[in-house]
């Protein structure tokens, strides 16, 4: 009866495990695929429309070159990635486009991208990046790749 017991328990316990495996899993594929339009940044003192009057900065992770790339306000960029569980930072932006913009909001975004320790997808889908525990930027699904 012992050997059918710790059976039981031993099935149940990897069909959990895999449960909860395939749900982080699922997380980290709604990274990709995916652009994701910024909404809110922590920081500036000027109107996020201020900051933005003309385009908000987009990004899209690429899982086979681990690089993002996207728009930054006025300009394009791209920039390594790290990627480990919820752990998340990016490396120094490539070249970019040298358009000049109104607003300041492209050199904060770029500032803020730097101090990211960490990301999570909200209930509503939305993706936070994190430094530490306090959320730095919030992004929502704009397309489908």
């Amino acid at each position: 009866m012992k050997k059918y017991t710790l059976a039981v328990v031993s099935v149940l316990t990897l069909l959990l495990t895999s449960c909860m495996a395939t749900k982080d899993s699922k997380g980290s594929a709604n990274l990709y695929d995916t652009t994701w339009e910024l909404e809110y940044i922590s920081g500036p003192r000027i109107a996020f429309e201020g900051l933005y009057p003309n385009k908000k900065p987009q990004i899209t992770f690429d899982q086979k070159e681990t690089k993002v790339y996207g728009n930054n306000g006025c300009n394009g960029y791209s920039a390594p990635y790290t990627l480990s569980g919820k752990s998340l930072t990016f490396g120094e932006p490539g070249p970019s486009t040298m358009m000049f913009c109104d607003g300041g909001g492209e050199q904060q975004f770029l500032q803020q991208m730097k101090k990211i320790t960490s990301y999570s997808i909200d209930v509503d889908g939305k993706l936070i990046l994190n430094q530490g525990d306090v959320a730095m930027m919030r992004f929502k699904k704009v397309a489908k790749q």
